[in-house]
């Protein structure tokens, strides 16, 4: 018969070990968005939600636990996005906090509109070099940071550029730009959208998976996208048009080229 002493010992030895050993669920190292997030959380995810908001302009504590000052964070950042204003990080929440600090991506708003795949023909082209730009052919940037177009460009280039300026230094806004034209941000390729829209040479928005196939395949002359299952920009008339440039000076028009490594390369037919 086991003693009283004996049963006292062992349970506290139980006792112990269980105050020691973490839980399974604190033991475990949860990455951003696998789990929602709310006041009380704790954990490397926590942390990383903080130090997101913060990059995207509503300062945190950074110290991977879930406060009243995490949850004012996040409502700062989910009545800017237009997401529902609840202090709670969903998983909609982490990829759309993961977008807006990259300052671009896809969004998944709307179904893709896909495009016509390149013939042989558009394929062959696609590897001969562009058409390069002569002298007066490249548009310029004024001192209120808008392009100017150059005079001799056709008038689907000029217009693109004239509805780029309009949206040129709106705010980002995952997803903003899809669903209606006229909105208070856009994202990647709802700027994209926005400004070929304009210039007459698209008809819906599309998101940056669409504009892989879209059009003729290569660079223009006046006009080339540059797309993937995560972002896009597009060229025009020398420029750039990129929301992730719009980060560091405020406006998406930007002179300075970024690597195309890893983008599908198409451009309007004639453009």
């Amino acid at each position: 018969m086991t003693s009283p002493v004996r049963i006292v010992l062992s349970l506290s030895a139980l006792l112990v070990l269980a105050l020691l050993a973490p839980s399974a669920a604190q033991a475990k190292r949860y990455k951003f968005g696998d789990r929602p997030l709310s006041v009380g959380k704790r954990g490397h995810d926590v942390r990383v939600l903080q130090r997101f908001l913060t990059r995207a302009g509503h300062a945190s504590t950074v110290d991977g636990v879930f406060g009243g000052g995490t949850r004012t964070a996040l409502r700062g950042f989910e009545r800017d996005q237009r997401r529902r204003e609840d202090g709670r990080a969903s998983r909609g929440d982490a990829r759309a906090l993961r977008d807006v600090v990259a300052n671009g991506g896809a969004i998944n708003s709307v179904a893709l509109t896909g495009g016509a795949r390149p013939t042989k023909q558009e394929i062959q082209a696609a590897e001969q070099a562009p058409l390069k730009l002569g002298p007066g052919e490249r548009a310029t940037l004024g001192a209120d940071g808008l392009a100017i177009a150059p005079a001799s460009a056709p008038p689907a280039v000029q217009a693109v550029i004239a509805a780029g300026n309009r949206i040129a230094k709106k705010p980002y806004i995952y997803g903003g730009g899809h669903g209606k034209w006229e909105d208070a941000g856009y994202d990647c390729s709802g700027s994209v959208s926005y400004a070929l829209y304009g210039g007459g040479l698209l008809k819906t928005s599309m998101a940056s998976g669409g504009f892989m196939e879209w059009a003729a395949a290569g660079a223009g002359r006046w006009i080339t996208t540059y797309a993937n299952g995560g972002h896009m920009y597009m060229v025009v008339a020398g420029l750039r048009f990129d929301t992730s440039g719009r980060k560091r000076t405020g406006n998406r028009w930007q002179t300075a080229m970024r690597s195309t490594a890893g983008y599908q390369i198409r451009h309007p037919k004639g453009l």
